[in-house]
């Protein structure tokens, strides 16, 4: 429903024209001459300023507005909302559209300019990026129209407050969900993984057909078909799949506004899909000083929806991570050998070492991969030219801790732990790769 809370506005070009008339009024003081042009002057003004007035309120209507939402958005993506705008003026009007977004993302000069035509309606379109997950609330949708003249502005106000729900990056996503089965992931930099041996379950007996691997040849069927049979393998299925997020304060760190907490709970939602679509169970939960938020792997079609309502509500809780606690409760709960991805963050060996013991008895009975991140601020900090002494120690230190990053990957694979040390832009291919390799040589 559109409203007005006032008759109209006095625009800028109103105050231009009368502090050059109240300029020129000043002036006849030492100019006689110039009072009676000031006097015309003013009596045009008035008159175009009436003529403004009377055109904006000619219409009982004038414009309508309307604002177009998703039914959620997608946490860390750009997500589009659309506007509807409808002229009744029998003349050309000039909008701007003043949308009150939510106050998450901090915007104070949000204006969009549109040229309407006459008895027309036209739509447009603009883009936000929220980066964190939750409620989103919308206030009014502000629309000023002014004439040609462009003296004076009337408002018009679409009561239309909404609430729109954040959840983790469901349009990365869709993004991988057709690439999962057309096998195509490649195509975003996923490489291709060489399968080895035959690490396939069964699944009948078929005529050998020209291009059957000779291998697969069943002797024993074949003798007694009197022509060639060979064994059909498929891929082994219903394996599953864990993404266990630690919610601890080191996952509060910023990367490009986005936490790596929110860079790790897209990655599970999307490698969920994957495993889903992979044929795998998928499950997930997070952990800090206790397990929560857990959903046992399955593969149900409702899967999905209950990984991605657990992971909405998912959020640090500023407390050391209890390792311990995780391990006792995998063992406890987790009775299958599984894939375990561990998101976490290490940024030093120390930190690692403490945690060591739990990985290891972790990994005595599952595949656990630790996944956790690179500092690319650093990175830019030691690709950076020292000229001072200040920068020379900076970059030191910088390069430092980059190579003890690089030390908890082969203290970690000197255990048999699998890792995954990545950018968070990177995280989600990285993760991918890493499962698909997995997948192909069998190592499940």
């Amino acid at each position: 429903m559109i409203k007005r809370l006032r008759p109209f506005y006095i625009r800028n070009r109103f105050f231009h024209i009368s502090l050059g008339i109240i300029i020129l009024f000043v002036l006849s003081f030492v100019f006689p001459q110039l009072f009676n042009v000031v006097k015309y002057l003013l009596l045009v003004f008035m008159v175009f300023t009436l003529m403004d007035i009377m055109i904006l309120f000619s219409a009982k209507r004038g414009l309508s507005a309307e604002r177009l939402l998703p039914e959620k958005f997608s946490n860390g993506d750009q997500n589009p909302i659309g506007l509807k705008l409808e002229n009744f003026y029998t003349i050309p009007i000039y909008a701007k559209i003043i949308d009150e977004i939510p106050e998450q993302f901090q915007v104070r000069n949000f204006a969009i300019k549109r040229k309407l035509a006459p008895s027309s309606s036209s739509s447009l379109q603009y883009e936000l990026r929220p980066v964190e997950r939750g409620e989103y609330h919308f206030g009014r949708l502000n629309v000023y129209a002014s004439s040609v003249l462009g003296l004076v502005s009337r408002r018009f106000i679409s009561d239309d407050r909404a609430m729109i729900p954040t959840y983790p990056s469901f349009i990365q996503l869709k993004k991988y969900d057709l690439l999962a089965i057309s096998n195509n992931l490649q195509q975003y930099g996923i490489k291709k993984i060489r399968r080895i041996g035959h690490t396939m379950e069964f699944e009948q007996i078929k005529d050998y057909v020209q291009g059957d691997d000779i291998r697969t040849i069943n002797w024993k069927a074949t003798a007694k078909k009197n022509h060639l049979m060979v064994n059909q393998y498929q891929d082994e299925k219903s394996q599953p799949v864990y993404s266990v997020i630690d919610k601890g304060r080191v996952m509060k760190m910023p990367f490009n506004g986005l936490t790596l907490l929110d860079y790790a709970i897209n990655s599970s939602l999307v490698i969920s899909n994957v495993a889903l679509k992979k044929h795998d169970k998928a499950g997930i939960f997070s952990f800090s000083k206790q397990v929560d938020n857990m959903v046992v792997a399955e593969k149900r079609t409702s899967q999905m929806n209950l990984i991605m309502e657990k992971l909405y509500n998912v959020s640090t809780d500023f407390f050391e991570s209890d390792f311990s606690r995780l391990y006792a409760d995998i063992k406890r709960h987790i009775t299958q050998r599984s894939l375990i991805l561990l998101y976490t963050n290490f940024e030093t060996l120390d930190g690692l070492y403490r945690q060591l013991p739990y990985l290891k008895g972790i990994a005595k009975n599952h595949l656990l991969v630790v996944i956790f991140f690179k500092n690319t601020e650093l990175n830019e900090l030691i690709s950076t030219k020292a000229e001072t002494v200040q920068q020379v120690y900076d970059k030191v230190i910088a390069e430092k801790f980059a190579f003890e990053k690089r030390l908890i990957v082969s203290e970690l694979k000197k255990y048999g732990i699998y890792s995954i040390l990545t950018t968070p832009e990177d995280l989600t291919i990285d993760t991918i790769n890493t499962y698909l390799e997995i997948k192909a040589r069998g190592l499940l």
